[in-house]
Formats: structure tokens, C-alpha cells, sequence
């Protein structure tokens, strides 16, 4: 597929698909393959010759039909398990003509029993698609938090995302290394730490590395990553729902007609609601939300009367052990829109 700007997030798969005409993602073969060569999906050494069979079998058609008979077929109950699971998701995405109606189909439905790995990776596609072209550093950085959890932190003023399984990972190991025992070890007094954040819009160091997710993103007012995550949303807004839509950061919401809110996980939409409904929130809980933002659709006659012409606030935050999970998925049925239909 033609593509501008530098290439990131190559192990997302994205050069395995093709595009339609409004450029969203449809699914090749190869694709399926490189799901397939996951280490989840690889037959252990210990693998019933059933089991290899029917791996390699897919190896060469991905998208075959799998019978009953040949599940039931496999020695190791558990790995027949994890296979129907694996061909209900394949099922599911090819039964959509782009993934980004797959994700929303899958999202709109029911992902129970969707291993989040397998979302997140369709998760990564999509986002992947909807930043093509995109020649800002910080904001391609910032669009790692639709898919990948991030650990906050709080140091000298910045208000810092990082990578939470790679800042895990470094724990693990005992190197701290440029993001250090801060980010590591939430709550507790930092040592002397060098924190490795991204400090320029380049976007072709960042893709140098993007893969890595070794870059954490200061997020503070005023900072290029507090407005990163704005054109992110926008643009991830615009590529799967099809909706335009201006976002700007706030530090507060001081709006007496306060009247639609979306939080962006699970702790800021319990603040948020709590809030809303006059409930008392502790200053300890407040100080969880680490971005707020104002939302306002370009084209008025979908939005629901009640929003219509008001803004609507986005609100993103941490939880007590200063983890950050950003569920997009949240946009879909929060969003005050009239009959919003899947883009495809």
C-alpha cells in the first residue's frame, strides 16, 4: 500500500494489509499468518501431530474452514479450547470488510472471551491506520496509549506516561535504565533516575524505535503531549467513526450546564459520573485524572439533542497504582450521536 511519512509500528502487521478506498485496513492472508506465528498460537514441542497438523494446515490457508470433528480431534483439551477461540476471533474480523469495522462490530457485540491480546493487536491496526501520515513525533507516541497500558508518574513537573510492560520488564531485570525506579515503583520516593522521554517532534527518531515503546510522553499542561493526545483522539475519531471533531485540552471543567461527559477507562468515568451526579469526591480521587479535554463535533445534526451545541468533556486517569488504561472503545457508546453507524 502507498504510504507517506516515516514507517512505525512495523510488528503491528500494517504492511499485511491492504486498503479500501477510504483507506481503512482489509486483511491478507499474511496477516492471519503472522497472527498465526505468534508464540500463543505456535504448537509446544509436547503438540499432538493433530495439533501440528491443523497449524499447518492454516499456515497455508488461514482463512479454511476447522470442523468440530477436527478440534474434538486435538490430544490436549486446552489447546483445542484456545484454537476455537483463536478461530471464532479470525471468524468474526473476516466477517467485516475492514478492521475497523471489525473492531467495532467486535466492540458493539460482546469481546468476551477475546483474549486482549488479540484485541489489542487489532487495536494497534486500527490506530496505525488511522495516524498514517502523521509527521509529529509526539503525537504517533501518544497514540501508543489507545493500545498498550502506560504507568504514570509525576517528577519535576512532568506528568509522564511510559510503557507499563516495558517499564515492568526493566524491573524485572533489575535496569531501571532511562525511565527508572520513579516509573517503577509507584508511590515511592525516586531515586536518581535519567528519564528517557521524548523531546522532539521528529518523527523519524521516533519511528526508529517506536517498536521498542521505550519513550515515555510528558503529558503536563502545556506540553506537545497534552495536545498530542487531542489530534490522536481526533484523528482516531475520524478514521473508525467517521465523525469530525475538535478537542482541546482543560485543566478544569467549569461548566454550570455541565452535560455529557466520556471517560476514556474505567477510573475517570467513575470520577467523572460521581461528579456529575453531585456525589463527593475525595481530592485524592481528583488528583487521578491526569487529562481533561473538550470535545465539539464539526457537523451538529447527528448529535443528540440534549449535547447538541454543548461540548463534550473527554477525561482520561489513573488508578491508585498509577496505571493508565485508555479504552477507546469507551468513544463508541459514549459519544452523544444519533444512530452512529460503524465507518466501512
Amino acid at each position: 500500500m502507498n504510504e507517506s511519512g516515516p514507517d512505525f509500528w512495523v510488528a503491528s502487521g500494517h504492511h499485511l494489509c491492504d486498503r479500501d478506498a477510504a483507506g481503512r485496513l482489509v486483511p491478507t492472508p499474511g496477516l492471519w499468518r503472522a497472527f498465526l506465528a505468534r508464540p500463543e498460537l505456535l504448537p509446544p514441542e509436547e503438540a499432538c501431530a493433530a495439533e501440528r497438523a491443523l497449524h499447518a494446515g492454516l499456515l497455508r490457508d488461514p482463512l479454511r474452514d476447522v470442523e468440530p470433528a477436527t478440534l474434538a480431534s486435538l490430544a490436549d483439551p486446552d489447546a483445542a479450547e484456545n484454537w476455537q477461540v483463536f478461530i471464532r476471533f479470525r471468524d468474526r474480523v473476516a466477517a467485516q470488510p475492514t478492521l475497523e469495522a471489525a473492531w467495532i462490530a467486535l466492540y458493539r457485540d460482546n469481546v468476551r472471551g477475546v483474549p486482549p491480546l488479540f484485541l489489542q493487536m487489532l487495536t494497534q491496526l486500527v490506530a496505525r491506520a488511522a495516524l498514517e501520515g502523521v509527521e509529529d513525533a509526539f503525537v504517533l507516541r501518544a497514540g501508543e496509549c489507545l493500545f498498550r497500558p502506560q504507568r504514570a508518574a509525576i517528577h519535576h513537573g512532568a506528568l509522564l506516561l511510559a510503557d507499563e510492560e516495558m517499564v515492568d520488564a526493566r524491573a524485572r531485570d533489575g535496569d531501571f535504565g532511562p525511565l527508572g525506579q520513579l516509573l517503577a515503583e509507584a508511590g515511592s520516593p525516586p531515586r536518581e533516575v535519567e528519564l528517557d522521554v521524548l523531546g522532539e517532534a521528529d518523527p523519524a527518531a521516533y519511528a526508529a524505535r517506536s517498536d521498542a515503546h521505550d519513550l515515555a510522553l510528558d503529558i503536563a499542561e502545556g506540553r506537545p503531549g497534552q495536545h498530542a493526545l487531542a489530534r490522536v483522539l481526533e484523528r482516531f475519531i475520524a478514521h473508525v467513526m467517521g465523525e469530525q471533531v475538535t478537542i482541546r485540552p482543560v485543566p478544569v471543567i467549569e461548566d454550570a450546564a455541565w452535560s455529557w461527559h466520556v471517560g476514556l477507562d474505567t477510573e475517570a468515568t467513575a470520577i467523572a459520573n460521581d461528579l456529575w451526579n453531585g456525589a463527593e469526591v475525595t481530592q485524592s480521587r481528583l488528583a487521578r485524572i491526569l487529562w481533561l479535554a473538550v470535545l465539539e463535533f464539526r457537523e451538529a445534526s447527528r448529535v443528540l439533542p440534549r449535547a447538541a451545541g454543548r461540548p463534550v468533556y473527554l477525561a482520561l486517569a489513573m488508578d491508585v497504582a498509577q496505571r493508565v488504561r485508555m479504552k477507546p472503545q469507551n468513544l463508541l457508546a459514549g459519544l452523544p450521536l444519533l444512530g452512529a453507524e460503524a465507518a466501512s
